[in-house]
């Protein structure tokens, strides 16, 4: 890349970045709002589509696997260009295969190709956002993040709009398309070429081995900032899949209060994301994660042990500022060093989304002996576990060098 960007040239640039982080927001969403739909287009039963669903599981983790060796090897610009590609042909694949031909392989197979180009895709928008921070010198990569919130939005009243116009799912899944390739083709070229290139790149340090990203791994302070990451991302994972049920069956209210709860949590946690950024440049990484973890492990309290659904909610408000910045300071404290980043991003994104797609299930499982209400205290042990290694986040230059895990 480039490093002597103008100042318009960087503007642009970040621009661009926010609307790369919203399109997998707004893509996701379209999956999402329509589930219910394919599903009875389907016939299928609770676990068929658990076993379904899997294939955006499976899609997603071999992308966050790749997406380091193929940033590193290609630049973020052309992973962002190839996963959101491979992300349009996915919801392509589910709109058809969920409604016209109803065909549960084709669904699987398309959210397999839409999970992996969203897991490569996740990876190289964080690693561009690590790179404006550079650029700026400012914390930022949470109102990135926020712009993924408002994609999410964005994405989920298009597709109640579209159920209540009676669109049907292939339809809808053709809008989406075309707004994602538009927007992401016209916004890519202001992304500076090569961000993350380590092989093959014009730089004055040799290129990074493939050994040296396997080596991230064993990396202390690396490993720390994912247990960050996987808490906090587990704390907001369980959150979009449980809290209207959690309302509904531990508070017995209706299926639109348990919305209005979900709700309030999104809305939370978009906010302090977007106020994030400068709250970090104020009080710095540490501060930030350890007020995190606290006001997380507070709501978690209050909606475990609230005696009304009016208590509850105020619980779920905390519980979405907790949740809302572990995941983007994490990817930050990763993208310290510009040497590896691509592999640091990716291990830190790899034990972040295992987190999201495996912590919903376990509540379940959980929640299934226990109840779910109780089932949340695992998620209080995991967010007190990252406050406690809030410290492992500091910025490079605080702590020296990554060290090597004895």
């Amino acid at each position: 890349m480039d490093h002597k960007l103008t100042v318009k040239q960087i503007k642009l640039w970040r621009i661009a970045i926010y609307v790369i982080f919203a399109l997998p927001g707004f893509a996701i969403s379209s999956w999402i709002s329509r589930t219910p739909t394919i599903r009875d287009a389907l016939g299928a039963s609770t676990s068929q589509m658990g076993l379904i669903i899997l294939g955006l599981s499976v899609g997603s983790f071999i992308g966050l696997l790749t997406a380091g060796h193929l940033v590193a090897h290609k630049g973020g610009r052309l992973i962002i260009a190839s996963g959101l590609s491979l992300s349009c042909i996915g919801l392509f694949a589910v709109g058809i295969g969920g409604s016209w031909i109803n065909s549960s392989i084709t669904v699987f197979l398309g959210l397999a190709i839409y999970g992996f180009g969203h897991g490569i895709c996740g990876v190289a928008m964080n690693v561009e956002g690590t790179a404006i921070e550079r650029a700026v010198q400012q914390s930022i990569l949470t109102s990135f993040h926020a712009a993924y919130s408002f994609g999410m939005l964005l994405g989920a009243l298009a597709g109640a709009s579209a159920i209540k116009l009676g669109i049907s799912v292939p339809i809808h899944m053709g809008f989406a398309i075309a707004i994602i390739i538009v927007l992401a083709f016209y916004f890519c070229r202001h992304i500076p070429e090569g961000t993350g290139k380590e092989i093959g790149a014009d730089v004055t340090e040799p290129p990074v081995s493939a050994k040296e990203r396997m080596a991230v791994w064993k990396e202390r302070r690396t490993i720390l900032i994912g247990i960050i990451v996987l808490g906090m991302a587990f704390a907001e994972g369980s959150a979009n899949d449980w809290i209207p049920l959690i309302m509904v069956d531990g508070y017995n209210v209706t299926p639109a209060l348990g919305s209005i709860a979900y709700s309030l949590f999104v809305a939370a946690m978009t906010i302090f994301r977007i106020t994030g950024g400068f709250l970090l440049n104020r009080f710095g990484r540490v501060a930030i994660l350890r007020f995190s973890s606290i006001s997380a492990i507070m709501g978690l309290l209050i909606v475990i042990f609230g005696q009304s659904y009016q208590f509850a909610i105020v619980g779920v408000v905390f519980w979405g500022i907790g949740a809302a910045c572990g995941f983007p300071v994490g990817m930050s404290a990763a993208g310290d060093d510009p040497r590896g980043v691509a592999a640091r991003v990716s291990v830190v994104s790899t034990l972040g989304y295992l987190a999201s797609l495996a912590g919903p299930p376990l509540i379940g499982l959980i929640g299934e002996s226990v109840g779910l209400l109780r089932a949340l205290m695992i998620i209080l042990i995991a967010v007190n576990v990252a406050g406690l290694l809030s410290q492992a986040a500091r910025p490079i230059g605080a702590t020296g060098k990554t060290q090597d895990l004895k």
